[in-house]
């Protein structure tokens, strides 16, 4: 008979190996992940040092008086403390003053995946200043952010909004004066499907929610919404230079804003404008903008004319509403009407208003906006003077 053969008592011991295998696969990735993280942070660090160095060629220093990267391992968090940005030579003028703009904290994250978009948050208040005595300036907001899309290349994209803007002056007894408010404001910017190297197009959207601005012209010092779509055409190239400079080139070549779009409401004052404006040799702002308004009898109150008849005409504010009308020209002619016809002054003050108003009204044709009877009328810029119609409304400073 052949024998059995008996099962052995001493089985063959399997490996052990694929228990180890997977934890040290997993620690090598750990580790190849890791410096890849840190490599990858390192170079941000080169691309930025050498993003603020063109930048403080241009002009604009950027500074953090303390400064940290975090945020392994999926994402990187550069936290900036003590945030300081120093503006030279980016106003017209011989040789302006730098500003300088103090803020307490930026936060800046992009994914480790998608290095492109960068994501920043800032922290409230800022101030802006010419000297370091005193602030002259101070803007607190409750929610800052900012994006924007293409890093380390020329940015396809950026977007930065504001919410409950408040900027205030402030004066050499540090107290705050109001300038400006606004519950939200947002302005995003994008490179136009049509855009080249050689012939960048940019597309501008600016949002005003409840804004006002006092000390700048009357009909700003009262609530109002915007929403302005614009495009930019003539610049060179997008590299970093000087704002002057940056003017000059735009001039050179031609460049224009078209506002393809824009919506002001206040109140029950609507208006909505388009058309081209752009730069002469000096820098002043040039053009013609077509605008339809519905119910332009309120902007005339706003304007201050009937208490200007009252209390005397300043010759600073003439020259901003009438130019080449002396202030004594006007005093002058209401004290004539009295000695003509006594109360006649009277009458003429009380009816500026509506003779303004008949006036303008005469300007444009009928129309109507979102239902409501308007008036359509060309707003003229000249040599950086703003006239509607005859009547000189503003003023803009050269740009270089």
């Amino acid at each position: 008979m052949t024998a059995m053969t008996m099962p052995s008592d001493n089985p063959r011991r399997r490996s052990r190996w694929p228990l180890f295998a997977i934890p040290i696969l997993l620690l090598i990735a750990a580790a190849a992940w890791s410096a890849f993280w840190f490599y990858a942070v390192s170079q941000a660090e080169v691309k930025a040092d050498a993003w603020r160095a063109q930048e403080a060629k241009s002009g604009r220093s950027y500074d953090c008086a303390k400064q940290s990267i975090s945020g392994y391992p999926f994402r990187f968090e550069v936290r900036c403390d003590g945030a300081r940005v120093t503006l030279t030579s980016q106003t017209a003028g011989a040789a302006p003053a730098p500003v300088t703009i103090n803020l307490g904290e930026i936060l800046a994250v992009a994914q480790i995946y998608n290095p492109q978009l960068l994501i920043a948050e800032f922290k409230s208040p800022a101030t802006i200043s010419e000297t370091s005595n005193a602030p002259a300036m101070q803007v607190k907001w409750s929610v800052a952010r900012s994006s924007v899309v293409g890093l380390p290349a020329i940015p396809q994209r950026a977007s930065i909004v504001f919410d409950d803007v408040a900027i205030d002056r402030v004066n050499n007894s540090a107290v705050q004066v109001p300038a400006a408010r606004a519950k939200h404001i947002e302005l995003h910017g994008r490179l136009a499907e049509s855009s080249t190297a050689k012939d960048p197009v940019i597309e501008t959207v600016l949002q005003i929610e409840s804004g006002s601005a006092q000390d700048v012209h009357p009909l700003l010092a009262r609530p109002f919404g915007a929403d302005v779509h614009a495009k930019l055409t003539g610049l060179r190239d997008l590299t970093p230079k000087p704002w002057p400079q940056r003017f000059r080139e735009l001039q050179a070549g031609g460049g224009q804003v078209e506002i393809v779009q824009s919506r002001i409401q206040q109140d029950d004052l609507v208006a909505v404008a388009t058309g081209t404006l752009g730069l002469n040799a000096q820098g002043q702002i040039s053009g013609e903008l077509q605008m339809t308004v519905a119910g332009i009898e309120k902007i005339i109150p706003a304007l201050g004319i009937e208490k200007m008849l009252e209390e005397g005409v300043p010759q600073a504010t003439l020259d901003r509403v009438a130019p080449g009308v002396k202030s004594q020209d006007v005093t002058n002619l209401l004290g004539a009407l009295d000695k003509a016809i006594p109360g006649l002054s009277r009458v003429v003050k009380q009816n500026a208003n509506v003779g303004v108003a008949a006036g303008i009204n005469a300007l444009g044709k009928e129309a109507t906006l979102e239902g409501k009877p308007a008036r359509t009328f060309p707003l003229r810029f000249a040599d950086g003077a703003v006239y509607l119609g005859p009547l000189k409304v503003g003023q803009v400073p050269p740009l270089f």
